[in-house]
C-alpha cells in the first residue's frame, strides 16, 4: 500500500509511465499562436531533449480547416530524428496518409468519434462512414510498414448528447484493433470525465485489450484531469497523453479547453513515485519559451505555480 504521503505506488499499480506528448499537434491545433514549422520544428526537438520519446508533431489536414498545421510535411522533414523516439502525424483520410509518406512519417494516427453529433461537426460524416475512411487509411498504411495509433473522442461523454454508452467506446475499438491499428487512445475530448468514471471505463478497457494497447488523453476543461489520471493509472493504465503547457482543446467543441499539462501530469507522476524519462524543469523552460517568446495561451497548473517564483 502506499505510505502516509502517498509517494510510493501500490504494488498493484505500473511504475513505468509512458508519455505521449501532443503539444505540436492537438495543443496549437487550437491556439491562436501560429509557430512556422521551424519554431515548430525547434519545440519538437527541445521536448526530445527533455526525455519525450513519443510526440506528435503535426497533421496532415487541410490547412484550410485548420491553419495552425500548414507545413507539417516541412516540419517532419526538417526534424533531426533520434533513435527510440516516435513521431506521429494524424492523417484524416488517403490523401493526408499520401502526404505523411511523402514526408517520411513512420508513425501516423487515425481518430474517430464515439458521438456521432460530434463526429458530423468534426469530420462531417457519421461514425460508421468514418470507420470505413480509417479502415482503407490503415490497410494502406500498414501495407507500408507503418506503425498506426488509434483516437477515439468523447468517450466519457460529448456536450451535444450527453452521456455515452461506453459499450459502443469499447465496440468502436474493437473494430479499429480487427483492423490492425497497434494501440487506441481514449480521449476525454470536452473534459467531461469524473474519476470514478475515468477509473471504471479504463479498467473495462485494460480488461478487454491490455494495457499495452490502451492508452488515455484527457482535458482539464473542469478541473478533474489530474485526478482522473490518478485513478486511471491506479487502475492500470501505462500510457498518457499530455500536452506541453496545458495547450490545446477541440476546435469543434466550444468550451473544451486545453489538454491536461504535461508538466502537472510529469509533476503528479514524479509525487506519486512514478517513473516518467522526462525532466520536469526542462518542460518548465520550454512552456516559458511558448509564452514569453510566442504569446502562447498555457493552462498547466504547475507551470502558473513555477512563474509565481516557486519551484
Amino acid at each position: 500500500m502506499a505510505d502516509s504521503e502517498g509517494t510510493t505506488p501500490t504494488t498493484s499499480t505500473p511504475n513505468s509511465i509512458r508519455i505521449v506528448e501532443v503539444g505540436p499537434r492537438d495543443g496549437l491545433q487550437n491556439e491562436r499562436v501560429r509557430l512556422n514549422p521551424a519554431e515548430r520544428i525547434r519545440l519538437i526537438e527541445r521536448l526530445v531533449d527533455a526525455g519525450v520519446r513519443e510526440v506528435e508533431v503535426g497533421s496532415f489536414v487541410h490547412p484550410r480547416w485548420i491553419p495552425q498545421m500548414a507545413g507539417t510535411d516541412e516540419v517532419l522533414r526538417g526534424l533531426h530524428r533520434q533513435e527510440g523516439v516516435a513521431y506521429w502525424a494524424l492523417v484524416p483520410n488517403r490523401r493526408g496518409l499520401d502526404n505523411a509518406l511523402e514526408a517520411g512519417a513512420e508513425h501516423v494516427a487515425v481518430f474517430v468519434s464515439s458521438s456521432e453529433t460530434h463526429n458530423r461537426r468534426n469530420l462531417n460524416r457519421s461514425i460508421d462512414e468514418s470507420i470505413e475512411n480509417v479502415r482503407e487509411v490503415v490497410s494502406d498504411a500498414r501495407q507500408e510498414g507503418l506503425t498506426v495509433r488509434g483516437y477515439i473522442s468523447t468517450v466519457f461523454g460529448c456536450p451535444w448528447e450527453g452521456d455515452i454508452d461506453f459499450d459502443r467506446v469499447l465496440d468502436i475499438a474493437r473494430e479499429l484493433f480487427a483492423m490492425g491499428v497497434a494501440e487506441i487512445s481514449f480521449g476525454d475530448t470536452t473534459g467531461m470525465g469524473t474519476p470514478y468514471q475515468v477509473r471504471d471505463g479504463m479498467t473495462r478497457a485494460l480488461d478487454a485489450f491490455g494495457p499495452e494497447r490502451v492508452a488515455l488523453h484527457l482535458h482539464d476543461t473542469r478541473g478533474l484531469a489530474v485526478a482522473n489520471a490518478l485513478l486511471a493509472v491506479e487502475a492500470g493504465v501505462t500510457t498518457l497523453d499530455a500536452s506541453i503547457g496545458g495547450m490545446g482543446g477541440c476546435p469543434y467543441a466550444a468550451g473544451a479547453s486545453g489538454n491536461v499539462g504535461t508538466e502537472d501530469l510529469v509533476h503528479l507522476l514524479h509525487a506519486t513515485g512514478r517513473n516518467t524519462g522526462i525532466r520536469l524543469e526542462d518542460l518548465l523552460g520550454i512552456s516559458r519559451s511558448l509564452e514569453d517568446e510566442h504569446g502562447a495561451t498555457l493552462r498547466s497548473r504547475y507551470h502558473a505555480y513555477s512563474r509565481a517564483g516557486h519551484s
